[in-house]
C-alpha cells in the first residue's frame, strides 16, 4: 500500500514534466514560473514517503537536498540575470549526488588498491566530451569562466563517481544512475554551447528532456540499491 501511495508522486511528477515541456515547446515562456520550480518536488517527496525506513541517514538527506538545489536552480535559471545563482545551486545538486554515490556501492574505497591508470582509462570518454564542450565556449565565458570550471569540475567527478559503482551494486541500479549521470552531463552541455557557443531552436527541449529523465534515473537508481540492500 505504501509503495502504491508512493508511485502517485510519479504520476504528479510525470503530469508537471509534460505541462512543462508542452509550455516550453508552444513559447510560453513566462508561463513557466508555474511549473518548472515544482518539477523535482514530486521526486522529492517520492523519494522522502518511499525511504521512511533510513529516516535521518546521511544517504536519505544528501539525495533530498540534491532535489532541493535542483529545484532552486531550476527556478534561479528561469531569469537570464540570476544565471550564476542558479549554476551555484546545481553546483550543490551535484555535489551531494558525489556523496550519496559513494555511499551506495557495496565496497569501501581503499586507495592502495585502486589501479588509477585503469580507472584513467575508464573516465576517458567522460573528461574528452567535458574538455570538448570547454574548448567550444571557453572564448565566451568572460566573468563566468573560473565558475564554470569549477562546476564542469563537479559533473564530471559526479559522472565518474556513478560510473565507479559498477560492480559495486546491483546492475539495475548502476546503470540507472549511471545513465542518468551521463543525461545530466549532457543537458548541462547543451545548455553551455546554447548560452556560450551557437543558440539553435531545440536547444530547451534537449536540455529539459534529458535532464527530467537523469534525475528520475538517478533517483530510481539510488531506490534500486537501496531495496537490494533490504534482500
Amino acid at each position: 500500500m505504501m509503495q502504491r501511495k508512493g508511485v502517485l508522486w510519479l504520476y504528479v511528477f510525470l503530469f508537471l514534466a509534460m505541462i512543462d515541456m508542452t509550455l516550453l515547446i508552444q513559447g510560453f515562456f513566462k508561463l513557466r514560473i508555474f511549473t518548472k520550480p515544482l518539477l523535482m518536488l514530486p521526486l522529492l517527496f517520492y523519494f522522502l514517503y518511499t525511504t521512511k525506513l533510513i529516516k535521518g541517514s546521511l544517504l536519505r538527506k544528501c539525495v533530498a537536498a540534491a532535489l532541493v538545489f535542483a529545484s532552486i536552480g531550476d527556478t534561479l535559471l528561469l531569469f537570464p540575470n540570476l544565471f550564476l545563482y542558479g549554476m551555484g545551486a546545481f553546483f550543490m545538486t551535484h555535489c551531494c549526488y558525489i556523496i550519496a554515490f559513494k555511499l551506495t556501492q557495496n565496497h569501501s574505497f581503499n586507495p592502495l588498491q585502486v589501479n588509477f591508470v585503469k580507472m584513467f582509462l575508464y573516465n576517458l570518454p567522460i573528461y574528452i566530451g567535458a574538455a570538448f564542450v570547454y574548448f567550444l565556449i571557453h572564448t565566451n565565458l568572460q566573468d563566468l569562466k573560473i565558475p564554470v570550471i569549477i562546476y564542469l569540475l563537479a559533473i564530471v567527478m559526479m559522472a565518474t563517481l556513478a560510473r565507479e559503482r559498477y560492480g559495486r551494486t546491483d546492475p539495475s541500479s548502476f546503470w540507472q544512475v549511471f545513465i542518468g549521470a551521463i543525461l545530466f552531463l549532457i543537458s548541462d552541455a547543451i545548455l553551455a554551447l546554447d548560452m556560450f557557443f551557437k543558440p539553435y531552436p531545440e536547444a530547451g527541449i534537449l536540455i529539459m528532456g534529458t535532464y527530467l529523465v537523469a534525475q528520475l534515473l538517478i533517483l530510481m537508481g539510488i531506490r534500486s540499491h537501496l531495496i537490494t540492500m533490504k534482500k
